[in-house]
C-alpha cells in the first residue's frame, strides 16, 4: 500500500537493523486518517471471507483493528496481555513473546468472543518473528472458530514470521514488506 510505505520513509525511523519505529503515526500516537484507509484495504482483500470477528492483541493492534471491524461491520476482540478479574467463564491462552520487549506474554480471550459459528481475521501493527500472530491463532483453533487469514501492517519480511505463518497455512496480507533496515535506510519488497 502505497500511502503507507510513503508514510514510513517520511515519519518512520529504522533503529539498527531490526527496529522500525512507527510511533508517530501507528503505534503511539495514532494517525486516524491513515488508520481509516489500511481498514479500508483490509475490508477490500477480506471481503469474501465472510468475515464474523476482528481479532487483535493489546496494544498497538487496536487502532487499526477497530477500523478493519468498522469496515466490516463486525465485533473487534483483543487479547490481553494480563489477567484481570473481569475475565469470566473459559478463558482461551496462549504464550507470545514480544520481539520489542523481549518478555514472554500469556494473552487471554474468554472462550464466549470465540465460537465455533465465527470467521475470524486477525489483524495486528507489525509481523516480525510471528508470535504474536501464532499466539492469536492458536486462541482461534481452541475457540473452534475459522482463521480466515491476517492482515497486517507492516512485515518486516526479513525475519521469519510470514513463512512460519504460512507453514501453519494462515494467508498473511501484509500492506507494507519492509525488506531492510539499515538505520534511516529503508527498503520495501513486494509479495
Amino acid at each position: 500500500m502505497e500511502i503507507l510505505k510513503q508514510r514510513i520513509l517520511k515519519d518512520g525511523k529504522g533503529i539498527g537493523t531490526s527496529i522500525l519505529k512507527v510511533d508517530t503515526f501507528l503505534n503511539h500516537q495514532i494517525d486516524i486518517d491513515l488508520m481509516e484507509q489500511l481498514g479500508q484495504e483490509f475490508y477490500q482483500h477480506f471481503k469474501d471471507k465472510h468475515v464474523t470477528k476482528v481479532l487483535t492483541i493489546e496494544a498497538s493492534g487496536i487502532a487499526i483493528a477497530a477500523f478493519v471491524a468498522k469496515a466490516f461491520n463486525v465485533p473487534l476482540v483483543f487479547a490481553k496481555k494480563v489477567v484481570s478479574k473481569n475475565l469470566e467463564g473459559e478463558i482461551l491462552t496462549a504464550s507470545v513473546q514480544s520481539y520489542t520487549k523481549g518478555l514472554i506474554y500469556l494473552i487471554n480471550v474468554s472462550k464466549k468472543f470465540v465460537t465455533e459459528q465465527d470467521n475470524i481475521l486477525i489483524i495486528d501493527d507489525f509481523l516480525a518473528n510471528g508470535s504474536a500472530l501464532l499466539g492469536l491463532a492458536d486462541i482461534v483453533k481452541q475457540g473452534g472458530a475459522n482463521l480466515v487469514g491476517a492482515g497486517i501492517a507492516i512485515e518486516k519480511s526479513f525475519q521469519p514470521g510470514r513463512k512460519r505463518a504460512e507453514e501453519m497455512g494462515i494467508e498473511v496480507y501484509s500492506l507494507a514488506c519492509v525488506a531492510s533496515i539499515n538505520d534511516s535506510d529503508i527498503k520495501f519488497k513486494e509479495y
